[in-house]
């Protein structure tokens, strides 16, 4: 058996390691090699290594690595002789490793980098998307308006009637009280029905974005927007003493949806005796329809731009007058009521509408009488429902963000969500209507533009049902606090002397004004503020002599303002 021999092992009486001698341990042990010195309480690594040190040179030693060989290895630097060095010099392999391209590897690689470099990474990440929708805002801005556009608070300063020095401010109301009011009535009661209403058609519940229909215009039939005093079945209501206040639907329905409103507004009030009328300016605000009116997004301020505040309520008004009017079975039938349409002429050809004058009871001697509307009527199982008809319109998908003619088949939450932020007041005013008429059911329409800068061609893209009081709790309309805020109002109007008031919507703060005006206020063509020289009135010719003999109907108005544009 072949032995083995471990040579002569030298004791070293002064500590560890082998003993400080200049003779040799072995007999073929090489002189001057070093011995890499460790700690008792240090792990083994390499004997000797010489690559860390080659692919990392600038990183500083971490004694606290166990598996960091920088500071053991230093032993087996060897320094040339001479001090100097030569650059070419280079040991095997000691060539510098090439830089790891940025990817998922490279992550792994540095783990101890990693928290801070994501870190710093998302906070750069999220600076960056900051900048891009900055600049997209101002570039969206810039090419919309041409200029830096104001924000809504600089475009709604002016009030909708211009207060004259001589009113009186007799009372200031915030929003904030009306949204705590509740009152609670009885059911109404009919008093009369005037008018006639044509049948739906039912085929315009099945038209869509792909089967849409184009509107039509109605320019023979007359649309009524008469006040509370002008009415005559008002004015022999009173006399009879059947209440003892007076209102219209419309009236009625912006003193309930008042809290909803951005926009200013005014309702002329007159006390006479014991009576109390609502009333409204000739050419006032509320005859017309707003768009937009509760949106972030500002609408251009010039008058004349297709998409002005004052141009899309012109075109709201027209396309809910004909989509009213288009959506009716016009064979000839009608259901016909107690007294014809109080406004119309023997002969006149007028639109589909039925007035129902109500009665509800505010207090023991206190009653309300409201002239309503209907629009339309249906017939199913021998029992008739009564409809209201409106239209949503769509002028610019740009404004809204949202493309009635992608989302309505699939997303129509997603618009009717769209319009009810945009359009609050005006959808709540619908349904306060449609509650007071009691309706059976309020059709909404979604009309668009033909081209987003063609404000005279429209299409029906859709119509949609719903009842009223369903639809009610889904925009959080409550019927209790209608009736506080109108039954306050009364309270307080009837707390003053006999005379003419105004109640006017502050254009930029949240609140209602009371003030009191002179008797003759508002008559005798009052214009509510001064007219450009251009818009002033002419001398007159026998052009002008002729017009004066219009009809002075809604559409009569819109084709004025067609050729005026044109």
């Amino acid at each position: 058996m072949v032995g083995f021999d471990i040579g002569a092992v030298p004791f070293n009486s002064d500590g560890w390691g082998p003993p400080d001698t200049a003779a040799p341990l072995l007999s073929d042990h090489l002189s001057n090699i070093p011995f890499a010195p460790f700690n008792r309480s240090e792990k083994l690594g390499r004997i000797a290594d010489w690559i860390p040190k080659t692919l990392n040179p600038s990183r500083n030693p971490n004694p606290r690595n166990p598996f960091d060989t920088t500071a053991s290895a230093a032993a087996f630097d060897y320094p040339l002789d001479g001090g100097g060095g030569d650059d070419s010099f280079r040991l095997v392999d000691g060539k510098p490793a090439p830089r790891p391209k940025f990817g998922p590897k490279w992550r792994f690689q540095q783990q101890r980098q990693l928290p801070q470099r994501r870190d710093e990474e998302v906070e750069a990440r999220k600076r960056e998307q900051e900048k891009e929708r900055a600049r997209r805002d101002r570039h969206y801005n810039n090419n919309r308006s041409g200029n830096n556009m104001p924000r809504r608070e600089a475009a709604i300063l002016k009030s909708s009637v211009d207060i004259q020095p001589e009113w009186t401010m007799l009372d200031q109301i915030p929003f904030s009280s009306f949204s705590k009011l509740s009152y609670t009535v009885p059911d109404p009661e009919d008093i009369l029905v005037c008018g006639g209403l044509e049948f739906y058609d039912r085929s315009y519940d099945r038209v869509n974005p792909k089967n849409e229909k184009r509107l039509e215009r109605f320019k023979n039939r007359n649309f009524f927007k008469v006040t509370t005093t002008d009415d005559p079945i008002i004015r022999r209501l009173a006399n009879e003493d059947k209440a003892t206040v007076f209102a219209t639907d419309t009236i009625l329905s912006t003193l309930m949806c008042a809290t909803r409103s951005v926009y200013s507004w005014d309702i002329v009030i007159q006390r006479v005796g014991n009576k109390l009328f609502f009333d409204k300016r000739d050419g006032s605000q509320l005859d017309l329809l707003s768009v937009n009116e509760t949106s972030m997004e500002p609408l251009p301020e010039a008058k004349e731009d297709i998409n002005s505040a004052y141009s899309l309520s012109v075109e709201a008004a027209y396309i809910n007058q004909n989509f009213s009017q288009q959506v009716l079975v016009r064979d000839g039938n009608k259901v016909t009521f107690e007294e014809p349409n109080p406004f119309a002429n023997e002969g006149e050809e007028v639109a589909s509408v039925a007035y129902r004058y109500r009665r509800w009871k505010l207090e023991d001697d206190m009653y309300l009488v409201t002239r309503c509307e209907v629009h339309s009527v249906t017939e199913a199982k021998g029992q008739r429902s009564y409809l209201t008809l409106n239209a949503l319109n769509e002028f610019d998908p740009k404004y809204s963000g949202v493309d009635w003619r992608k989302k309505l088949e699939t997303q129509r939450g997603a618009v009717l969500a769209t319009e009810l932020k945009n359009n609050a007041n005006k959808l709540a005013k619908w349904t306060a209507q449609a509650l007071l008429a009691s309706a059976d059911m309020m059709k909404l329409g979604y009309v668009s533009r033909v081209h987003p800068r063609d404000h005279f061609n429209h299409v029906i893209l859709s119509v949609v049902g719903y009842k009223p009081r369903e639809f009610a709790t889904q925009i959080n309309l409550n019927t209790s606090n209608m009736w506080g805020i109108v039954k306050s109002i009364v309270d307080l109007c009837m707390k003053l002397n006999e005379g003419k008031y105004v109640l006017v919507k502050d254009p930029s703060k949240p609140q209602v004004r009371i003030y009191e005006v002179p008797a003759d206020a508002f008559e005798n063509d009052y214009v509510e503020e001064p007219l450009p020289e251009d818009e002033q009135v002419q001398p007159p010719t026998e052009e002008d002599g002729n017009a004066e003999q219009a009809t002075g109907t809604a559409d009569a108005e819109e084709e004025k303002e067609i050729t005026t544009e044109a």
